[in-house]
């Protein structure tokens, strides 16, 4: 069972840059697809971006053009490069994945199956 433990959460200025990472537990298969997700309380989870097996990604059409996905199987990480933030984009960031066969990189939360606990990224005006 694949554990996924995220970090490089934090407060940043609108304008300003920011990435987060997360770790798994174990061995991410090459067919596993993996995303990122958030939450503002109050609001259904969104996706925000995702990556297959080969490197193909999917982003939400907010953040296309700020956000950049990759994925490490080597290493067994995901990361999530985010810049030119903006006020909106603070939320509980959640990484996800699939631990079964991947046909697409979606950004539907029911895809996945394996969830980590979150990390709150604020991003002042």
């Amino acid at each position: 069972q694949v554990q996924l433990v995220e970090s490089g959460g934090g407060q940043v200025e609108a304008g300003g840059s920011l990435r987060v990472s997360c770790a798994a537990s174990a061995y991410i298969s090459r067919n596993y697809c993996m995303a990122w997700f958030r939450q503002v309380p109050g609001k259904k989870r969104e996706g925000v971006a995702a990556i297959d097996s080969d490197g193909k990604t999917n982003y939400a059409s907010s953040v296309e053009g700020r956000f950049t996905i990759s994925k490490d199987n080597g290493k067994n990480t995901l990361d999530l490069e985010m810049s030119t933030l903006k006020p909106e984009d603070t939320a509980m960031y959640y990484c996800a994945a699939m631990s079964y066969l991947c046909s697409a990189p979606v950004l539907a939360d029911y895809s996945y199956d394996v969830w980590g606990q979150g990390t709150q990224v604020t991003v002042s005006s």
